[in-house]
């Protein structure tokens, strides 16, 4: 019954649903591309073998290369599904993986379109990653007998309330996962009690994402051409967050520093730049070109740099954590030996950012006073600095391992 309401509330949503799909693609055309898909119709021929991996966005794209690696070596007869939700998502998928995988959308969760997804496709098996909870996927998943593994779980104390107000709904879908590797205890923990089972600590598979060679090259060429000039860098920031980033911006009194402004959604790269524009404050975008000596902002319109970004800066404030809005990934900035700063928000990466913490290789501060504060220290402090890198390179690498931990469970699983 809690499922069927559901499914009703979805319908007639339908109208708001294109309203919205149709206001992203004003700033971004490409949610028009492919829209058959959103609905379960799908052109793309289908090899006889399919294992389907499906990651919502650019950073679970990104995230799974390790495992779906992996995947390939383990069952080479197989060829890849990669779904996703996100145009960002996609290209991500054609940079990382090429023609070494199939895309597409994964629909909206009506029970027709899901069915059409699973009756074109036909996956051996299924592994969402991180938190991609669908009931109608689920349910559609388990009538044709199709396993379906969570990867890379993770589960926020707030969202575990959240789902745990809808139990009818949520307790079956989580009890159709046939297994879940999650990412820390209390992942597992929360995980367990909204209704699944064979529930395995495997720890983050970010942590085994090599930064590409290609990238960090890049970073040191734009280091050197930018010179001796001390860089922070303000990475996947959120809405809202840049306003109080320019505030900490102003209060950084090193000589020279460069800010390197690198906003989380592509989509609002036109929007900052007004505001930098609008607050007068010299600025570049990647876009157009290397930052010059009068420029004190350069802002970071591209998508897929990130490493190069990390590379380049001495310091990196991760964005999404000083208002809240969960925190970002630090794990890529670590895997770089980029020193971190976050804000008080981090519960959607609450384990990473406390083990980091620990260890020397990122520190907290609670308002945008608190950054510019450790900003100026730390762009004053080498020895520091080169502690906190080495601190960083540590910690990613003491905690790879998750992808060959996840297999092993997908194997166990479908043999069991």
């Amino acid at each position: 019954m809690a499922r069927l309401l559901y499914t009703l509330l979805i319908y007639l949503a339908t109208p708001l649903i294109l309203a919205r799909l149709l206001w992203r693609a004003r700033r971004q055309p490409e949610y028009l591309q492919h829209l058959g898909e959103r609905w379960g119709i799908f052109r793309t021929p289908v090899p006889n073998r399919l294992i389907w991996v499906h990651a919502v966005s650019v950073g679970e794209t990104r995230a799974a290369q390790p495992l779906i690696e992996a995947l390939q070596a383990a069952w080479p007869e197989h060829r890849i599904l990669l779904t996703c939700m996100t145009p960002t998502g996609r290209a991500a998928g054609r940079e990382v993986y090429g023609d070494g995988v199939i895309q597409a959308f994964l629909p909206y969760d009506y029970p027709a379109a899901v069915d059409r997804f699973f009756g074109h496709f036909s996956p051996s098996f299924g592994v969402l990653m991180e938190t991609e909870i669908w009931p109608n996927l689920l349910a559609g998943a388990q009538k044709r007998e199709i396993p379906v593994i969570l990867a890379n779980a993770r589960l926020s104390e707030r969202s575990a309330r959240g789902y745990g107000k809808l139990p009818a709904l949520v307790r079956p879908a989580f009890g159709a996962l046939h297994a879940v590797a999650a990412q820390t205890a209390g992942d597992a923990a929360r995980i367990a009690a909204l209704g699944a089972a064979n529930v395995t600590i495997c720890g983050n598979i970010k942590f085994d994402v090599t930064p590409a060679p290609e990238k960090i090259s890049l970073g040191r060429a734009w280091r050197e051409a930018i010179g001796q000039r001390r860089i922070w860098l303000a990475a996947s920031t959120r809405e809202g967050e840049e306003e109080l980033l320019l505030a900490a911006w102003r209060r950084v009194a090193v000589a020279g520093a460069l800010l390197v402004l690198v906003p989380r959604h592509p989509q609002r790269f036109d929007q900052v730049a007004e505001l930098l524009a609008r607050e007068g404050v010299a600025f570049v975008r990647r876009s157009a070109g290397l930052p010059q000596q009068d420029t004190a902002v350069w802002l970071g319109d591209s998508m897929g740099e990130m490493v190069a970004y990390y590379t380049q800066a001495e310091v990196a404030f991760v964005g999404g954590s000083l208002l809240p809005l969960g925190g970002q990934n630090l794990i890529e900035a670590a895997a770089c030996g980029c020193p971190v700063v976050v804000g008080p928000h981090t519960f959607n990466f609450q384990q990473a950012t406390a083990d980091a913490i620990a260890v020397g290789a990122a520190v907290r501060v609670e308002d945008a006073e608190g950054l510019a504060a450790t900003i100026n220290r730390l762009l004053r402090a080498d020895d520091e600095i080169e502690r906190m890198r080495l601190a960083a390179a540590s910690f990613a690498a003491a905690h790879c391992g998750a992808t060959a931990r996840t297999l092993t469970l997908i194997r166990d699983s479908l043999r069991a």
